[in-house]
């Protein structure tokens, strides 16, 4: 059998860093400075920062999605009341699931309504 193989995981071996490797460093003098920019482009970053950071839907928005919530809840109270055995009459059937999917519909539009421009 061959003696020269090595039993084991084998290892990697980072060579040394020999005198011929050249170093390069930085100097300050070496980097350019960065360009001032015009007040008006500053300007113009706050305004969209603000932009980005005000809320994404409008106050009539989320009016309409808490009345939509509402109807929603209303539609679910209303399917408990019925008295038939299981929910099958008419509250738990019909007018419960009618109120509960145009309390759906409601937040469908509240979501996609365009806020007015102040």
């Amino acid at each position: 059998m061959a003696k020269d193989k090595q039993s084991g995981p084998a290892t990697l071996v980072r060579p040394e860093p020999t005198a011929t490797t050249k170093t390069t460093t930085v100097t300050p003098s070496a980097t350019r400075p960065i360009p001032s920019r015009p007040s008006s482009t500053l300007e113009a970053e706050r305004r969209s920062a603000n932009q980005a950071a005000a809320l994404p839907f409008g106050r009539q928005n989320y009016t309409l999605m808490l009345i939509g919530i509402g109807v929603i809840l209303a539609g679910f109270f209303i399917m408990s009341l019925d008295k038939e055995e299981f929910g099958f009459g008419f509250l738990g059937l019909t007018l419960g699931p009618i109120v509960v999917m145009s309390g759906f519909v409601l937040e469908f539009f509240a979501i996609l309504a365009r806020p007015k421009a102040e």
